[in-house]
């Protein structure tokens, strides 16, 4: 059984690295690839930052398993410990200089998150959280909105890349939603997204079609800030659910109530 003191300090030791390498990169010429279309993107900054945190995991946990967005499951060894990881979450943004990123490190134990740390370089933000100990931005403990009505919400949610059935659907609810809400917001890093409802900037975020990777330690903060995560359509979230649901949890149901009306709608 490993420590918790010791996994947080080197999520976060990986977290920064892999900022590091990003930062080196920014503001300068990038050499763009393609995965599964021409708007999913991949940058040598993705692949660096992913490689840095394998090796920093590697080193301090050989015989942990991990899930990354760039060269998958590496899950050979028979461990309780699954870390997933995000080397560059809003890589769009990325090569476009558009400084909102963010490396996301969770840690799964038996199917359960007990360990979530996201880095913003360019903002020098790090938000994490350990299962049962709070959530915190840098040095300071974090928590939820307060706020109790959609009419005085400001929401966040995103749109896949090239996914025109996904996207055609969640305008049907961007446009349910930016009716009912104060605002609405399209940032294109779930990772932060998250963070942000954990810290109060955001009252509430919905997304489909994200992977484990997208949301796993996102997930972890928002649960210590004291808000709730669901899918869609339940009251647990499954990580490999696809869709999600993160709010303050005073304005939760009210969200789900209205997706569920809206696909009701287009149904």
């Amino acid at each position: 059984m490993e420590n918790t003191e010791k996994l947080l300090k080197v999520a976060k030791e990986a977290a920064y690295e892999a900022g590091e390498i990003q930062l080196s990169f920014l503001g300068k010429k990038k050499k763009i690839e393609y995965k599964f279309n021409e708007f999913d993107l991949v940058t040598e900054a993705d692949k660096q930052s992913e490689e840095k945190i394998l090796s920093i995991l590697n080193t301090y946990f050989p015989d942990h398993n991990v899930l990354g967005e760039e060269t998958g499951s590496h899950k050979e060894k028979p461990s309780e410990y699954l870390w997933i990881i995000d080397p560059l979450d809003g890589t769009t943004n990325f090569t476009h200089n558009f400084p909102h990123f963010a490396v996301s490190i969770g840690l799964v134990k038996n199917d359960k998150i007990i360990l979530g740390v996201v880095y913003d370089a360019c903002k020098n933000e790090l938000f994490w959280a350990t299962e049962g100990a709070g959530a915190y931005l840098n040095s300071d403990r974090i928590e939820v909105s307060k706020i109790d009505t959609l009419n005085k919400s400001l929401l966040a949610t995103g749109f896949p890349p090239g996914r025109s059935e996904i996207i055609e659907e969640n305008f049907v609810y961007f446009k349910e939603f930016i009716c009912k809400a104060q605002a609405l917001r399209r940032p294109g890093s779930a990772a932060l997204d998250l963070c942000y409802v954990a810290c109060g900037r955001f009252d509430g975020f919905w997304e489909l079609n994200l992977s484990p990777w997208d949301v796993t330690a996102g997930t972890c903060i928002i649960n210590e800030a004291g808000g709730k995560v669901t899918n869609f359509n339940s009251e647990q979230f499954d990580l490999y659910g696809r869709n999600i649901i993160a709010s303050n949890g005073i304005i939760h149901a009210t969200m789900q109530e209205t997706l569920y009306s809206c696909k009701n709608k287009a149904d």
